[in-house]
Protein backbone atom coordinates (compact mmCIF):
# COMPACT_ATOMS: atom_id res chain seq x y z
CA UNK A 1 0.00 0.00 0.00
CA UNK A 2 1.24 3.30 -1.33
CA UNK A 3 1.43 6.66 1.49
CA UNK A 4 -1.52 8.46 0.89
CA UNK A 5 -0.66 11.23 -1.83
CA UNK A 6 -2.47 14.54 -0.61
CA UNK A 7 -4.28 16.57 -3.81
CA UNK A 8 -1.72 19.22 -3.94
CA UNK A 9 -3.45 22.47 -2.56
CA UNK A 10 -3.72 25.90 -4.94
CA UNK A 11 -2.03 27.60 -2.20
CA UNK A 12 0.50 25.29 -2.11
CA UNK A 13 4.08 27.11 -3.77
CA UNK A 14 6.04 24.95 -6.40
CA UNK A 15 8.95 22.50 -4.35
CA UNK A 16 11.73 24.24 -6.05
CA UNK A 17 10.72 27.48 -5.46
CA UNK A 18 10.36 26.90 -1.51
CA UNK A 19 13.44 25.14 -1.18
CA UNK A 20 15.41 27.74 -2.81
CA UNK A 21 14.04 30.63 -0.36
CA UNK A 22 15.51 31.27 2.72
CA UNK A 23 13.99 29.72 5.59
CA UNK A 24 14.82 32.47 7.91
CA UNK A 25 12.62 34.65 5.68
CA UNK A 26 9.76 32.14 6.01
CA UNK A 27 10.09 31.01 9.85
CA UNK A 28 11.27 34.01 10.93
CA UNK A 29 8.94 36.54 9.32
CA UNK A 30 6.65 39.34 10.99
CA UNK A 31 3.07 37.78 11.76
CA UNK A 32 1.02 38.41 8.77
CA UNK A 33 -0.66 41.67 9.04
CA UNK A 34 -4.47 40.01 9.84
CA UNK A 35 -2.42 38.97 12.97
CA UNK A 36 -0.87 41.45 14.47
CA UNK A 37 -2.27 43.99 17.55
CA UNK A 38 -2.97 46.73 15.02
CA UNK A 39 -5.66 44.99 13.13
CA UNK A 40 -9.23 43.45 14.42
CA UNK A 41 -7.77 42.25 17.57
CA UNK A 42 -6.51 45.94 18.92
CA UNK A 43 -9.22 48.16 16.72
CA UNK A 44 -12.57 46.43 17.41
CA UNK A 45 -15.69 48.86 18.52
CA UNK A 46 -14.83 48.88 22.44
CA UNK A 47 -12.99 51.93 24.13
CA UNK A 48 -9.21 50.74 24.25
CA UNK A 49 -9.77 51.46 28.25
CA UNK A 50 -11.84 48.27 28.42
CA UNK A 51 -9.06 45.95 27.23
CA UNK A 52 -6.80 47.60 30.04
CA UNK A 53 -5.90 44.21 32.54
CA UNK A 54 -6.67 45.15 36.01
CA UNK A 55 -5.93 41.62 37.38
CA UNK A 56 -4.45 38.49 37.39
CA UNK A 57 -5.18 35.61 39.39
CA UNK A 58 -3.00 32.18 39.61
CA UNK A 59 -3.72 28.98 41.07
CA UNK A 60 -1.99 25.63 41.07
CA UNK A 61 -3.76 22.59 40.96
CA UNK A 62 -3.19 18.80 41.17
CA UNK A 63 -5.22 17.12 39.07
CA UNK A 64 -5.51 13.49 39.55
CA UNK A 65 -4.70 11.25 36.64
CA UNK A 66 -7.26 8.24 35.33
CA UNK A 67 -6.07 4.61 36.80
CA UNK A 68 -4.45 3.28 33.79
CA UNK A 69 -2.53 6.13 32.63
CA UNK A 70 -1.25 6.77 36.31
CA UNK A 71 -0.13 3.39 36.20
CA UNK A 72 1.94 4.34 33.60
CA UNK A 73 2.46 8.07 34.38
CA UNK A 74 3.45 7.29 38.24
CA UNK A 75 6.79 5.35 36.82
CA UNK A 76 8.28 8.74 34.82
CA UNK A 77 6.15 11.57 34.38
CA UNK A 78 4.24 12.01 38.32
CA UNK A 79 4.90 16.03 38.18
CA UNK A 80 2.56 16.34 34.60
CA UNK A 81 -0.13 16.47 37.48
CA UNK A 82 0.48 20.10 38.17
CA UNK A 83 -0.74 22.41 35.72
CA UNK A 84 -1.20 26.60 37.31
CA UNK A 85 -4.59 28.20 35.77
CA UNK A 86 -4.67 31.73 35.02
CA UNK A 87 -7.57 34.33 35.25
CA UNK A 88 -6.92 37.59 33.83
CA UNK A 89 -9.34 40.33 34.42
CA UNK A 90 -10.26 43.70 31.70
CA UNK A 91 -11.33 47.06 32.93
CA UNK A 92 -14.64 46.19 31.01
CA UNK A 93 -14.95 42.86 33.52
CA UNK A 94 -14.49 40.10 30.68
CA UNK A 95 -12.23 37.08 32.24
CA UNK A 96 -9.90 35.22 30.48
CA UNK A 97 -8.92 31.69 31.52
CA UNK A 98 -5.35 29.91 30.25
CA UNK A 99 -3.34 27.31 32.13
CA UNK A 100 0.18 25.90 31.96
CA UNK A 101 0.99 22.58 32.79
CA UNK A 102 3.85 23.40 34.60
CA UNK A 103 6.47 20.77 34.31
CA UNK A 104 6.04 20.36 30.68
CA UNK A 105 5.35 22.99 28.87
CA UNK A 106 7.08 25.27 25.99
CA UNK A 107 6.92 28.32 28.23
CA UNK A 108 6.64 28.99 32.15
CA UNK A 109 4.86 32.59 33.14
CA UNK A 110 7.32 33.94 35.72
CA UNK A 111 6.31 36.79 38.34
CA UNK A 112 8.41 38.98 35.77
CA UNK A 113 5.93 38.26 32.72
CA UNK A 114 2.99 39.19 34.89
CA UNK A 115 4.16 42.25 36.45
CA UNK A 116 5.19 43.80 33.36
CA UNK A 117 1.17 43.10 31.51
CA UNK A 118 -0.24 44.74 34.46
CA UNK A 119 -2.07 47.90 32.96
CA UNK A 120 -1.60 47.49 29.71
CA UNK A 121 -3.98 46.50 26.70
CA UNK A 122 -4.30 42.80 26.86
CA UNK A 123 -4.61 43.06 22.72
CA UNK A 124 -1.30 44.88 22.79
CA UNK A 125 1.08 42.08 24.98
CA UNK A 126 -1.45 39.29 23.86
CA UNK A 127 0.78 37.74 20.72
CA UNK A 128 3.92 37.77 22.94
CA UNK A 129 4.97 34.28 23.56
CA UNK A 130 7.77 34.99 26.09
CA UNK A 131 4.71 35.59 28.15
CA UNK A 132 4.37 31.86 28.28
CA UNK A 133 1.73 29.27 27.73
CA UNK A 134 -1.07 29.99 30.64
CA UNK A 135 -1.18 33.84 30.59
CA UNK A 136 -0.90 34.20 26.93
CA UNK A 137 -4.00 31.47 26.22
CA UNK A 138 -5.97 33.89 29.05
CA UNK A 139 -4.88 36.98 27.43
CA UNK A 140 -6.52 35.65 24.09
CA UNK A 141 -9.21 34.65 25.79
CA UNK A 142 -10.25 37.51 27.68
CA UNK A 143 -9.75 39.58 24.64
CA UNK A 144 -11.87 37.30 22.07
CA UNK A 145 -14.84 37.87 25.23
CA UNK A 146 -14.77 41.50 25.16
CA UNK A 147 -14.89 41.15 21.54
CA UNK A 148 -17.63 38.74 21.63
CA UNK A 149 -16.22 36.02 19.52
CA UNK A 150 -14.37 33.06 19.58
CA UNK A 151 -10.52 33.12 19.86
CA UNK A 152 -10.02 31.80 16.48
CA UNK A 153 -11.12 35.37 14.93
CA UNK A 154 -8.19 36.82 17.01
CA UNK A 155 -6.33 33.88 15.10
CA UNK A 156 -6.96 34.26 11.19
CA UNK A 157 -9.35 33.07 9.20
CA UNK A 158 -11.50 30.32 9.92
CA UNK A 159 -10.71 27.26 7.30
CA UNK A 160 -11.86 24.02 9.35
CA UNK A 161 -14.88 23.67 11.10
CA UNK A 162 -14.14 20.76 12.96
CA UNK A 163 -10.47 19.29 13.69
CA UNK A 164 -9.27 16.13 14.52
CA UNK A 165 -7.92 14.91 18.04
CA UNK A 166 -6.12 12.38 19.03
CA UNK A 167 -6.10 10.05 22.23
CA UNK A 168 -2.23 9.92 23.93
CA UNK A 169 -0.65 8.19 26.64
CA UNK A 170 2.63 7.00 27.39
CA UNK A 171 3.83 3.96 26.90
CA UNK A 172 2.15 1.27 28.62
CA UNK A 173 1.76 -2.81 29.22
CA UNK A 174 -0.44 -4.44 26.82
CA UNK A 175 -3.11 -4.89 28.63
CA UNK A 176 -3.77 -1.20 29.78
CA UNK A 177 -2.56 -0.26 25.75
CA UNK A 178 -5.92 -2.07 24.56
CA UNK A 179 -8.14 -0.52 27.33
CA UNK A 180 -7.27 2.80 26.94
CA UNK A 181 -7.77 2.29 22.72
CA UNK A 182 -11.15 0.86 23.55
CA UNK A 183 -12.36 3.65 25.82
CA UNK A 184 -10.65 6.42 23.04
CA UNK A 185 -13.02 4.08 20.34
CA UNK A 186 -15.97 4.33 22.93
CA UNK A 187 -15.52 8.03 23.05
CA UNK A 188 -15.61 8.82 19.76
CA UNK A 189 -11.71 8.85 18.87
CA UNK A 190 -10.29 7.25 15.47
CA UNK A 191 -6.43 8.23 16.76
CA UNK A 192 -4.29 6.79 19.39
CA UNK A 193 -1.04 8.47 20.20
CA UNK A 194 1.43 6.53 22.25
CA UNK A 195 5.52 5.67 23.00
CA UNK A 196 7.15 2.72 21.12
CA UNK A 197 10.14 1.65 23.44
CA UNK A 198 12.39 -1.11 23.87
CA UNK A 199 11.29 -1.84 27.74
CA UNK A 200 7.61 -3.45 25.91
CA UNK A 201 6.76 -5.77 23.78
CA UNK A 202 5.34 -3.69 20.50
CA UNK A 203 4.31 -7.23 18.58
CA UNK A 204 2.40 -7.88 21.57
CA UNK A 205 1.24 -4.34 22.07
CA UNK A 206 0.19 -3.89 18.41
CA UNK A 207 -0.85 -6.85 17.49
CA UNK A 208 -3.45 -6.98 20.73
CA UNK A 209 -5.03 -3.81 19.72
CA UNK A 210 -5.20 -4.73 16.16
CA UNK A 211 -7.05 -7.69 17.65
CA UNK A 212 -10.04 -5.86 18.89
CA UNK A 213 -10.17 -3.00 17.16
CA UNK A 214 -11.17 -2.27 13.76
CA UNK A 215 -8.58 -0.84 10.89
CA UNK A 216 -9.91 2.80 10.75
CA UNK A 217 -8.79 3.23 14.13
CA UNK A 218 -5.11 4.42 13.72
CA UNK A 219 -2.13 4.01 16.28
CA UNK A 220 0.60 6.67 15.90
CA UNK A 221 3.82 6.04 17.79
CA UNK A 222 6.40 7.82 18.54
CA UNK A 223 9.96 6.38 19.23
CA UNK A 224 11.95 9.30 20.19
CA UNK A 225 15.00 8.15 18.75
CA UNK A 226 15.23 4.54 20.15
CA UNK A 227 15.13 2.51 17.06
CA UNK A 228 18.67 4.17 16.87
CA UNK A 229 19.27 3.62 12.85
CA UNK A 230 17.51 2.48 9.88
CA UNK A 231 19.48 -0.39 9.14
CA UNK A 232 18.09 -1.77 12.57
CA UNK A 233 14.81 0.05 12.33
CA UNK A 234 13.35 -0.58 9.15
CA UNK A 235 12.99 -4.30 10.25
CA UNK A 236 10.53 -3.18 12.96
CA UNK A 237 9.04 -0.93 10.89
CA UNK A 238 8.33 -2.99 8.20
CA UNK A 239 6.57 -5.79 10.48
CA UNK A 240 4.59 -3.16 12.56
CA UNK A 241 3.18 -1.95 8.96
CA UNK A 242 1.38 -4.53 8.46
CA UNK A 243 -1.27 -3.70 10.32
CA UNK A 244 -3.21 -1.33 8.78
CA UNK A 245 -3.74 0.51 12.48
CA UNK A 246 -0.33 1.83 11.98
CA UNK A 247 -0.85 5.13 10.21
CA UNK A 248 2.17 7.35 11.68
CA UNK A 249 5.49 7.42 13.31
CA UNK A 250 7.30 9.78 14.84
CA UNK A 251 11.19 10.60 15.08
CA UNK A 252 11.93 6.63 14.52
CA UNK A 253 15.78 7.48 14.68
CA UNK A 254 17.70 10.57 15.02
CA UNK A 255 15.87 13.31 12.93
CA UNK A 256 19.55 14.64 12.00
CA UNK A 257 20.19 11.37 10.46
CA UNK A 258 19.55 12.51 7.00
CA UNK A 259 20.42 9.44 5.17
CA UNK A 260 18.95 6.98 7.75
CA UNK A 261 15.39 9.22 7.71
CA UNK A 262 15.82 9.14 3.76
CA UNK A 263 15.86 5.25 3.99
CA UNK A 264 12.90 4.54 6.28
CA UNK A 265 10.86 7.45 4.49
CA UNK A 266 11.32 5.25 1.31
CA UNK A 267 11.12 1.75 3.08
CA UNK A 268 7.55 2.51 4.69
CA UNK A 269 4.05 3.21 4.03
CA UNK A 270 3.41 4.98 7.18
CA UNK A 271 3.78 8.37 7.18
CA UNK A 272 6.93 9.93 8.89
CA UNK A 273 6.36 12.73 12.03
CA UNK A 274 9.11 14.88 13.05
CA UNK A 275 9.39 17.75 15.29
CA UNK A 276 9.12 21.53 13.48
CA UNK A 277 12.87 22.76 13.91
CA UNK A 278 15.33 19.51 13.76
CA UNK A 279 16.45 19.36 11.39
CA UNK A 280 15.99 22.95 10.12
CA UNK A 281 12.89 22.68 8.03
CA UNK A 282 14.35 23.60 4.61
CA UNK A 283 16.70 20.45 5.05
CA UNK A 284 13.61 18.01 5.96
CA UNK A 285 11.89 19.22 3.08
CA UNK A 286 14.67 19.42 0.91
CA UNK A 287 15.87 15.67 1.37
CA UNK A 288 12.20 14.57 1.92
CA UNK A 289 13.31 12.92 5.00
CA UNK A 290 9.76 13.33 6.42
CA UNK A 291 5.98 13.31 4.92
CA UNK A 292 4.33 16.11 7.91
CA UNK A 293 5.85 17.30 11.18
CA UNK A 294 4.76 18.22 15.06
CA UNK A 295 4.09 21.94 16.00
CA UNK A 296 3.67 23.29 19.18
CA UNK A 297 4.86 26.44 21.68
CA UNK A 298 3.30 30.16 21.35
CA UNK A 299 0.22 31.69 19.83
CA UNK A 300 3.03 33.23 17.12
CA UNK A 301 5.41 30.40 16.56
CA UNK A 302 2.20 28.30 15.92
CA UNK A 303 0.68 30.68 13.50
CA UNK A 304 4.41 31.24 11.49
CA UNK A 305 5.10 27.55 11.45
CA UNK A 306 1.28 26.14 10.32
CA UNK A 307 2.08 28.87 7.71
CA UNK A 308 5.24 27.53 6.46
CA UNK A 309 3.34 23.83 5.94
CA UNK A 310 0.77 25.56 4.42
CA UNK A 311 2.97 27.21 1.70
CA UNK A 312 5.14 23.50 1.78
CA UNK A 313 1.82 21.56 1.56
CA UNK A 314 2.90 19.36 5.00
CA UNK A 315 0.44 18.64 7.17
CA UNK A 316 1.12 18.46 10.83
CA UNK A 317 -0.22 17.76 13.83
CA UNK A 318 -0.61 20.16 17.32
CA UNK A 319 1.04 19.33 20.21
CA UNK A 320 -0.36 21.56 22.79
CA UNK A 321 0.22 19.83 25.93
CA UNK A 322 -2.43 20.24 29.42
CA UNK A 323 -6.26 19.60 30.28
CA UNK A 324 -8.99 20.35 28.95
CA UNK A 325 -8.16 24.20 28.91
CA UNK A 326 -5.42 23.27 26.82
CA UNK A 327 -7.05 21.21 24.44
CA UNK A 328 -9.79 23.91 24.12
CA UNK A 329 -6.99 26.80 23.13
CA UNK A 330 -5.98 23.91 20.56
CA UNK A 331 -8.93 23.62 18.82
CA UNK A 332 -9.17 27.31 17.55
CA UNK A 333 -5.64 26.71 15.67
CA UNK A 334 -7.51 23.82 14.03
CA UNK A 335 -9.80 26.08 12.83
CA UNK A 336 -7.39 28.53 10.93
CA UNK A 337 -4.74 26.46 10.31
CA UNK A 338 -5.55 24.62 6.75
CA UNK A 339 -2.61 21.50 7.49
CA UNK A 340 -3.23 20.73 10.92
CA UNK A 341 -4.81 17.66 9.32
CA UNK A 342 -3.31 15.31 11.69
CA UNK A 343 -5.02 14.33 15.01
CA UNK A 344 -4.02 16.94 17.90
CA UNK A 345 -1.88 15.62 20.46
CA UNK A 346 -3.33 17.47 23.96
CA UNK A 347 -2.76 14.93 26.65
CA UNK A 348 -5.76 15.76 28.54
CA UNK A 349 -7.38 12.14 28.16
CA UNK A 350 -5.20 11.31 31.04
CA UNK A 351 -6.95 12.79 33.73
CA UNK A 352 -9.78 12.54 35.56
CA UNK A 353 -11.27 16.06 35.54
CA UNK A 354 -10.92 18.28 31.98
CA UNK A 355 -11.08 21.46 34.29
CA UNK A 356 -13.96 22.37 32.37
CA UNK A 357 -17.56 22.81 32.97
CA UNK A 358 -18.69 20.92 30.01
CA UNK A 359 -15.90 18.47 28.62
CA UNK A 360 -14.84 18.68 24.92
CA UNK A 361 -16.73 15.95 22.76
CA UNK A 362 -15.22 13.96 19.92
CA UNK A 363 -17.24 11.75 17.19
CA UNK A 364 -15.91 10.07 14.42
CA UNK A 365 -12.34 11.63 15.23
CA UNK A 366 -13.29 15.13 15.38
CA UNK A 367 -14.10 17.77 17.92
CA UNK A 368 -16.38 20.70 16.68
CA UNK A 369 -14.53 24.06 16.64
CA UNK A 370 -16.06 26.30 19.04
CA UNK A 371 -18.50 28.76 17.82
CA UNK A 372 -19.18 30.84 21.53
CA UNK A 373 -17.09 33.62 22.86
CA UNK A 374 -13.62 33.34 23.79
CA UNK A 375 -12.24 29.86 24.32
CA UNK A 376 -16.09 28.49 23.96
CA UNK A 377 -15.91 26.84 27.20
CA UNK A 378 -16.05 28.04 31.04
CA UNK A 379 -13.46 26.87 33.45
CA UNK A 380 -15.24 24.62 36.04
CA UNK A 381 -15.00 26.63 39.37
CA UNK A 382 -15.82 24.13 41.90
CA UNK A 383 -13.08 21.47 40.52
CA UNK A 384 -10.58 24.13 40.70
CA UNK A 385 -11.00 24.59 44.14
CA UNK A 386 -10.81 20.88 44.76
CA UNK A 387 -7.52 20.15 43.32
CA UNK A 388 -6.42 23.34 44.59
CA UNK A 389 -2.00 23.14 46.29
CA UNK A 390 0.37 24.81 46.57
CA UNK A 391 2.96 25.37 44.16
CA UNK A 392 5.68 22.69 44.25
CA UNK A 393 9.15 24.50 45.22
CA UNK A 394 10.77 22.32 42.21
CA UNK A 395 9.54 19.46 40.05
CA UNK A 396 8.51 16.71 42.13
CA UNK A 397 10.61 13.75 41.98
CA UNK A 398 10.06 11.21 44.09
CA UNK A 399 11.91 8.11 44.45
CA UNK A 400 10.90 5.34 41.41
CA UNK A 401 12.42 1.85 40.69
CA UNK A 402 11.35 -0.13 37.17
CA UNK A 403 11.75 -3.50 37.26
CA UNK A 404 12.27 -5.08 32.92
CA UNK A 405 12.14 -8.59 32.28
CA UNK A 406 12.83 -10.56 29.44
CA UNK A 407 12.49 -14.24 28.76
CA UNK A 408 15.79 -15.44 28.94
CA UNK A 409 15.78 -14.87 32.64
CA UNK A 410 17.29 -11.25 32.38
CA UNK A 411 16.08 -8.61 34.23
CA UNK A 412 17.01 -4.73 34.41
CA UNK A 413 16.46 -2.05 37.10
CA UNK A 414 16.14 1.54 36.24
CA UNK A 415 16.05 4.67 38.96
CA UNK A 416 14.80 8.04 38.56
CA UNK A 417 18.31 10.24 38.57
CA UNK A 418 16.63 13.72 38.47
CA UNK A 419 16.23 13.79 35.12
CA UNK A 420 12.86 13.88 33.51
CA UNK A 421 13.60 10.98 30.64
CA UNK A 422 16.21 8.82 33.01
CA UNK A 423 14.75 5.86 31.02
CA UNK A 424 14.30 7.43 28.06
CA UNK A 425 17.87 9.10 27.49
CA UNK A 426 19.89 5.75 28.47
CA UNK A 427 17.46 4.32 25.47
CA UNK A 428 18.76 7.01 23.07
CA UNK A 429 22.02 6.15 22.88
CA UNK A 430 21.82 2.12 22.98
CA UNK A 431 22.38 1.67 26.92
CA UNK A 432 18.85 -0.81 26.99
CA UNK A 433 18.86 -3.46 25.40
CA UNK A 434 17.10 -3.29 22.03
CA UNK A 435 13.61 -3.99 21.04
CA UNK A 436 13.34 -8.08 21.32
CA UNK A 437 9.42 -9.42 22.01
CA UNK A 438 8.68 -11.02 25.32
CA UNK A 439 9.96 -7.51 26.86
CA UNK A 440 8.05 -5.97 29.51
CA UNK A 441 8.07 -3.58 32.42
CA UNK A 442 6.78 -2.39 35.49
CA UNK A 443 6.81 -0.01 38.64
CA UNK A 444 8.46 -1.48 41.78
CA UNK A 445 6.41 -0.47 44.74
CA UNK A 446 8.70 0.52 47.27
CA UNK A 447 8.24 -1.70 50.25
CA UNK A 448 11.14 -0.46 52.72
CA UNK A 449 13.20 -3.36 52.35
CA UNK A 450 16.77 -3.74 51.93
CA UNK A 451 16.89 -5.13 48.52
CA UNK A 452 14.59 -2.00 47.19
CA UNK A 453 17.05 0.35 48.76
CA UNK A 454 19.64 -1.21 47.35
CA UNK A 455 18.34 -2.16 43.79
CA UNK A 456 17.48 1.63 43.74
CA UNK A 457 20.89 2.95 44.85
CA UNK A 458 22.68 0.93 42.41
CA UNK A 459 20.34 1.74 39.22
CA UNK A 460 20.72 5.55 40.07
CA UNK A 461 23.94 6.05 37.82
CA UNK A 462 21.85 4.21 34.99
CA UNK A 463 20.29 0.89 34.10
CA UNK A 464 21.85 -1.98 35.50
CA UNK A 465 21.07 -5.51 34.34
CA UNK A 466 21.32 -8.72 35.64
CA UNK A 467 21.71 -12.05 33.50
CA UNK A 468 20.46 -15.44 35.06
Amino acid sequence: MLKQQRQESPLAINRRTFCTSTLAGLAGCALPPVFNATTYAHTFNRAANDLKIVDIKRTTVKVPYRPAPQRAMDRELPHWRYSEVFEVTLQSGHVGFGETLLYYTWGVTEDDDVARVQGKNAADVMWDDELGAGLQMALFDAVARAADVPVHRLLGHQVNGKTPLSWWNIDMATDDMLSECQEAYRQGYLAYKTKGRPWFDLWDQVSTVAGKLPGKFKVDMDFNDTLLDAKRGIPILKELEQYPHIDIYETPIPQGDIAGNQAICKATRVSIAMHYGSPDPLVALRNDICDGFIIGGGASRVIKRGSVCEMADKPFWLQLVGTGITAAWSLHFGAVLSHATWPAVNCHQLYQHQLLKTPIRVKDGFAQIPTGPGLGYELDQEAIARYRVKKPAARPDPPRLMETTWKDGRVMYTANTGKVNFMLGPGQVGKIPYYERGVNTRLLPNDGSRRWKKLYQASRQGPVVYKP
